[in-house]
């Protein structure tokens, strides 16, 4: 990493790296988020509700080896944030790392990144409203309280205040981003100091009712013992192993999102460098050390599939074994609190993307979206990307409209490996072009890292083609990618001579 004067910009090498200031003059937006801001929304880009809800089905899938699955794909995806930390440290303006593909790939592949990247960020926001009400309902159905029919009305209340959040200022929206990291990191906390003292008392515990499971959890103890008793690599064999990396990968899907606040991060050649580095760190400890400390409390071999195939919380297991049956009520709050985080996030990362397309569309429609507010907040931006959000319920309630809105939903996943491998390759030429920075933010032993995190990618959307209910997703992504992005080259392949024989006419 480059050195840094007191307001965090590089030193110049040579001529080559300019300073924030002059890079911001055509910035628009206010930089509000401070270090503990960016410090905290990485934290909270790294927790998801994944970890809180879904994790179990991980773990019965290869038992303890899942450690080293979390553990392999927060390496990777680190490499993928040292390749978009590398290009943001040399231009901290960007909106979006979505504009390096434009600029090393060419306008094609960054209309197709661009246009892409957004519709996925407002699907996964249709499905993440729809997420929050149903949490939110079952949160209140741990007290007897149904609030099923309400639950349009749940969704319209979150979103509002969450759009209204992002609308105020920056600051506001690092504000409400940092308590909701808060919370996550505090039940994580709470859970693994738990787990550690069952474990040092040899805490024992009666077989149980445990909420979210259908049939009676066995008697068992806390110890390390139970982290290791029957190991195997691949306990229920090769595929589900296989198919575990895929499960892991979407729980840290969207980690990349701390890389869109550079444009709105103070002394951000400082700022960054520290967020992208210590994302292994919290992988240690939130995700490995949560996971540790959930099988040390419950056997692998406990997780088993509801008859609906649905999964209990691991989380809500280790504290009912403790004693505290009122545990799935505090998970289901951090869990609405999570889910929030991902929807706040998500506004916030579409209004910027869809900002930077309508800023420089030529058409003048567009161009009206591509405006900053008096607050300095694209609010415009925000806005149409949260109308379309607010249209989940509807979709969900037209039959033929849902089947491909569920199709559609399922094909992001596909997209975001796209998405990645493009940002990586426009890394490769970045290293390649004039642009490169020796002494700004590099990337080590980049020509490997960057081709096994590239060839990581690949093998992820692989996987995707092996199982019955993602095979539609690696599918229609792949017609997305096909059709979208073949009619993206073209499109930019007949501007492009359009644009040659008009200067060759004007000659």
């Amino acid at each position: 990493m480059a050195d840094t004067n007191a307001n965090g910009n590089a030193q110049q090498s040579g001529s080559k790296l300019k300073s924030v200031e002059s890079l911001d003059q055509t910035n628009a937006m206010e930089r509000g988020l401070s270090n503990r801001h960016v410090q905290f929304i990485a934290i909270g880009g790294t927790i998801g509700t994944g970890l809180f809800l879904g994790s179990g089905k991980s773990i019965s899938l290869t038992g303890p080896s899942i450690v080293f699955v979390y553990i392999l794909v927060g390496v990777i995806m680190f490499f993928l944030m040292r390749a978009i930390g590398e290009m943001m440290y040399r231009d901290p303006s960007q909106h979006t790392f979505i504009n390096f593909i434009t600029r090393y790939l060419g306008n094609g592949w960054g209309h197709f990144a661009g246009w892409t990247y957004w519709a996925a960020l407002v699907l996964l926001g249709m499905t993440e409203i729809t997420a929050v009400s149903t949490y939110f309902i079952t949160f209140f159905d741990t007290f007897g309280i149904d609030l099923t029919h309400w639950k349009w009305l749940i969704e319209l209340c979150f979103l509002v205040s969450l759009v209204s959040v992002n609308l105020i200022a920056v600051k506001v929206f690092g504000e409400v981003e940092f308590w909701f990291s808060m919370i996550k990191i505090t039940l994580i906390g709470a859970m693994i100091v738990t787990a550690v003292v069952m474990i040092v008392i040899g805490y024992q515990y009666p077989a149980a009712r445990i909420h979210g499971v259908d049939h009676v959890s066995p008697a068992g103890h806390a110890g390390l013992d139970n982290l290791f008793a029957g190991f195997s690599f691949a306990p229920n064999g090769w595929m589900a192993f296989l198919m575990s990396f895929q499960m892991v990968f979407f729980a840290y899907e969207l980690l990349e999102f701390v890389g869109v606040t550079v444009s709105e991060t103070k002394n951000p050649r400082k700022v960054l460098p520290k967020a992208i580095n210590e994302i292994i760190v919290r992988v240690l400890i939130f995700y490995v050390g949560a996971l540790v400390a959930i099988m040390c409390i419950v056997p692998w071999t406990s997780f088993k599939p509801n008859k609906d195939g649905s999964f209990a919380s691991p989380f809500i297991m280790v504290f009912q074994y403790a004693g505290l049956n009122w545990a799935s009520a505090l998970v289901f709050f951090v869990v609405i609190t999570a889910a929030s985080s991902s929807l706040n996030s998500l506004l916030y990362s579409a209004g910027r993307h869809l900002y930077q397309l309508a800023e420089e569309s030529p058409s003048p429609m567009l161009n009206k979206i591509g405006q900053v507010s008096d607050r300095k907040v694209p609010a415009r931006a925000i806005l149409v990307s949260a109308v379309l959000i607010l249209l989940s319920p509807i979709v969900n309630a037209i039959p033929g409209v849902s089947g491909a809105f569920v199709l559609f939903s399922s094909a992001s996943s596909a997209v975001f490996l796209f998405i990645y491998i493009l940002t990586l390759v426009a890394h490769r030429k970045y290293r390649r072009s004039d642009d490169f920075i020796p002494d700004g933010f590099v990337m080590p032993a980049w020509k490997v890292l960057n081709t096994v995190a590239i060839a990581f990618f690949v093998f992820i959307y692989l996987t995707l083609f092996l199982a019955d209910d993602t095979r539609n997703s690696a599918i229609a992504g792949l017609v997305w990618l096909i059709g979208f992005g073949g009619f993206s080259l073209l499109r930019e392949r007949y501007r492009s001579r359009d644009l040659k024989a008009a200067l060759e006419h004007k000659e």
